[in-house]
């Protein structure tokens, strides 16, 4: 160590100089330091050089993903069927007309002798009912249960059989009488297996029906409306179905055949009590339609509710 401990020593350290200011001509080109926008040109094309192959791989690298997972889809079936699938087998009951409003909820409220109210649901069920009306260019054949059907036939749903639940009828809204039409959700591949003698727990006029078609025409999955919590039985006494209480087997299974529509039931509720809310609940029947009438996990059912003022 020096004898003057440093004393005397020059030291190496430099205050920072204050940054040079620059024009905003200096901050596109500087002619001092020769950089575009704060790089040289050889940063410039180094960085170029870099993105544009990162670039490069990353969409090889997309396209190669794509086309693996596009290889794997099939356009006319899925992959994960039935079982394997998140769908499962059991499909859900639905119905129409609903509104798109959504504070409506479930609720189906009209009165026949004020036009707006029931043209409303008449334009509502019109629409879900094009696809229905205008079947041009379809192939479709008409079905019974006498004929030998392939699983590639589109059987016709005919409007027509509709009975009081036509169009020309205004679907009975205005004579306050509306109807309601039920449809199974499509699960593709899957095959109803029916009841073909009446069952315990069925209400006691869908086994009348049952009983009373004949053997060859039970092949139904088969539907019944009631009041969902009992308390008012009495306002469900007089209820038409058309053209039949169930889903006939011959329009499934589903397997995405050009054309196809899901068949339909109409249910038409004449002499509803006036003012008071119908809480209605449709269930569909079947072996494998398994049903819960559970508010948070409803299978095989569907409820909405009713009034006519």
């Amino acid at each position: 160590m020096s004898k003057n401990n440093g004393k005397n020593a020059k030291g190496d350290f430099e205050f920072p100089q204050p940054a040079r200011k620059q024009t905003f001509a200096q901050m596109i080109y500087d002619p001092y330091d020769k950089t575009f926008f704060g790089r040289t040109g050889k940063n410039w094309g180094q960085l170029m050089i870099f993105y544009t192959v990162f670039y490069i791989i990353l969409a090889a690298l997309f396209t190669i993903c794509m086309q693996g997972l596009l290889s794997s889809i099939d356009d006319n079936q899925p992959k994960w069927q039935l079982k394997e699938s998140l769908i499962g087998t059991n499909p859900g009951l639905g119905f129409r007309p609903l509104s798109e409003q959504t504070e409506r909820g479930s609720v189906i409220e009209f009165d026949g002798k004020k036009p707006a109210e029931s043209d409303y649901w008449i334009s509502l069920i019109n629409d879900f009912l094009k696809d229905y009306n205008h079947t041009e260019g379809t192939p479709k054949k008409h079905c019974d249960y006498s004929q030998t059907h392939r699983p590639t036939d589109v059987c016709l749903v005919d409007t027509a059989a509709f009975g009081s639940c036509s169009p020309d009828k205004n679907y009975g809204y205005k004579s306050n009488e509306p109807c309601i039409f039920l449809k199974l959700n499509k699960i593709f591949g899957w095959v109803p297996d029916v009841y073909e003698s009446p069952q315990s727990g069925m209400p006691q006029e869908l086994q009348k029906v049952i009983n009373d078609t004949k053997v060859e025409e039970r092949q139904q999955i088969w539907v019944s409306c009631n009041g969902h919590f009992g308390k008012d039985k009495e306002n469900f006494q007089n209820i038409s179905y058309y053209p039949s209480q169930g889903f006939p087997i011959y329009y499934y299974p589903y397997l995405n055949q050009p054309g196809y529509l899901s068949p339909l039931v109409a249910v038409q509720f004449k002499s509803p009590p006036k003012g008071i809310m119908m809480d209605v609940e449709c269930r569909a029947w079947a072996k494998n339609v398994i049903y819960s009438g559970s508010a948070r996990d409803r299978m095989g059912s569907v409820t909405f509710q009713i009034i006519v003022d």
